[in-house]
């Protein structure tokens, strides 16, 4: 893989060694051209042209089947949102929730899969399970156990907390052998490994592209399988998630589409887009490997009390112990390496992309 390619088209890497990828990828100069691009085609030109919510409408059609390829997926399978944190709020508002649901989720989950269920549960009475695990593993027999009796069950596909890989197959057929639906956080994936939603069977799987992807904020997608829309009534509602908009009585849309509201910008459209070309240009394959190859190095730097993420390769988050998490993001900062800390573990964690290289791993390993 190019790497020196991809970073000549990162602007941000001229300034700084970035490790932060796990909260947000810095764009490429063509996905940022992109959206710009979009952005005044439909300021400038649509208005007497094709027509605002013509053109809108178009970028938007042309996003969702480069997101199906991305994940493997229909594209009648999959809605585009803002964000993960959207896109799992869609899904937690279309049930007909009450007393008797139970929504088990572990204690491994980001705030986006935390306070959705918080919500039901105060507003509800939804029984709220977390399912405890030791250094970022999940033990199936407890998963069997939680599960009985659960209307729901939320877990994420690579933890943002240790890095590690859930067994997430597994995990389903667990999960819908008890008759619990799956809600996957997959944000972690798509970008630094190959994702195929088919081979994860979950009902529902979240992402977005501003982080592995390098995409713009504000570029979210929500995978629905097919069937699963049925049993689900979205509680927002807009043009886009019915038939015919101006029926005198509404009908959901086919597939994932009823989980999408009204206009969404032809901008982060174009860039999402950009993005992925860009990443299929480069290969999955090709970038997890060498996001392999660069956190094996970091690792090999760092003992065993300090590494809290698994010493073989499961992804790109690395999480490793210091004194003061917040004085040492700072620290490194002042070194122009940007990581960031966590408030659980209370660590700081390094995300690893292609795009850096050996060196900077040496001076971020040398200034810790």
């Amino acid at each position: 893989m190019d790497y020196e390619r991809l970073r000549d088209e990162i602007p941000a890497l001229e300034r700084a060694s970035y490790f932060n990828t796990g909260a947000g990828g810095p764009s490429p100069r063509r996905v940022v051209e992109a959206a710009e691009s979009a952005l005044q085609s439909h300021e400038y030109e649509a208005p007497v042209e094709e027509g605002m919510y013509v053109a809108a409408g178009e970028s938007h059609d042309e996003t969702k089947p480069a997101v199906a390829d991305l994940l493997g997926a229909s594209e009648a399978e999959v809605a585009l949102t803002q964000s993960t944190t959207d896109g799992i709020n869609r899904v937690a508002g279309a049930l007909d929730w009450d007393a008797d649901d139970v929504v088990v989720r572990t204690d491994l989950e980001h705030a986006a899969g935390i306070l959705p269920w918080r919500r039901l549960e105060r507003e509800y009475g939804v029984e709220v399970h977390v399912l405890e695990t030791e250094n970022g593993r999940v033990d199936l027999d407890d998963v069997k156990t939680a599960l009985e009796g659960a209307t729901l069950f939320e877990f994420s596909s690579i933890t943002w907390t240790h890095g590690t890989r859930l067994p997430v197959r597994e995990l389903v057929d667990i999960a819908h052998d008890a008759g619990a639906a799956v809600l996957l956080d997959a944000v972690q994936s798509p970008g630094q490994t190959p994702v195929d939603v088919s081979e994860w069977g979950a009902d529902f799987v979240v992402g977005a592209g501003h982080k592995w992807l390098l995409g713009p904020f504000g570029a979210g997608f929500l995978y629905v399988r097919e069937g699963v829309e049925a049993d689900y009534a979205p509680s927002a509602i807009g043009y886009r998630s019915v038939v015919d908009p101006n029926a005198p009585d509404y009908e959901y849309a086919p597939g994932a589409g009823r989980f999408e509201v009204g206009t969404t910008s032809p901008a982060t459209d174009a860039g999402l887009r950009q993005a992925i070309d860009l990443h299929q240009e480069l290969g999955a394959d090709a970038i997890e490997s060498r996001i392999e190859t660069l956190t094996d190095r970091l690792k090999d730097g760092l003992s065993d009390e300090r590494l809290l993420s698994p010493r073989s390769f499961e992804s790109g988050l690395v999480t490793v112990d210091v004194d003061d998490p917040e004085a040492t993001v700072e620290r490194l900062a002042s070194e122009d390496i940007v990581v960031r800390s966590l408030p659980y573990p209370d660590a700081i964690r390094i995300s690893v992309h292609a795009f850096n290289t050996r060196d900077e791993i040496d001076k971020l390993l040398e200034t810790l």
